[in-house]
C-alpha cells in the first residue's frame, strides 16, 4: 500500500521544515488583512512559523514575513500575532 505524503513547511522564524500540521500559518487575505489562520484553510496567502512566540521574534526581526507577503507588515500586527501565539499554548 502506498504511503501518504506528509506535506512539509519551512518555518519563517527558525527555517526549520516541520509537518504543516506542526506548524500555524500567518494568512494575507484579499483586503490585505493578515491574522492568524488555526485552521489551515483559510483563503489567501500563507506564511508558517512554529507555535512559539521566539519564532515570530525571529521571523519579525529578520522581517521574513514582509518579504512573504511582499508588503510592511506594521507592528500592531506582529503585536496582536505575538498576543495570539501566547493565548493559544
Amino acid at each position: 500500500m502506498k504511503q501518504k505524503k506528509i506535506p512539509l513547511r519551512k518555518c519563517n522564524g527558525c527555517g526549520e521544515q516541520k509537518d504543516k500540521r506542526e506548524l500555524v500559518r500567518i494568512v494575507k487575505n484579499a483586503d490585505g488583512e493578515i491574522s492568524l489562520d488555526l485552521t489551515g484553510k483559510a483563503a489567501g496567502r500563507g506564511a508558517y512559523i512554529c507555535p512559539d512566540a521566539e519564532c515570530l521574534k525571529k521571523a519579525r526581526k529578520a522581517k521574513r514575513i514582509d518579504k512573504a507577503f511582499e508588503c510592511a507588515v506594521p507592528s500592531e500586527v506582529y503585536d496582536k500575532l505575538e498576543e495570539q501565539l501566547r493565548h493559544n499554548d
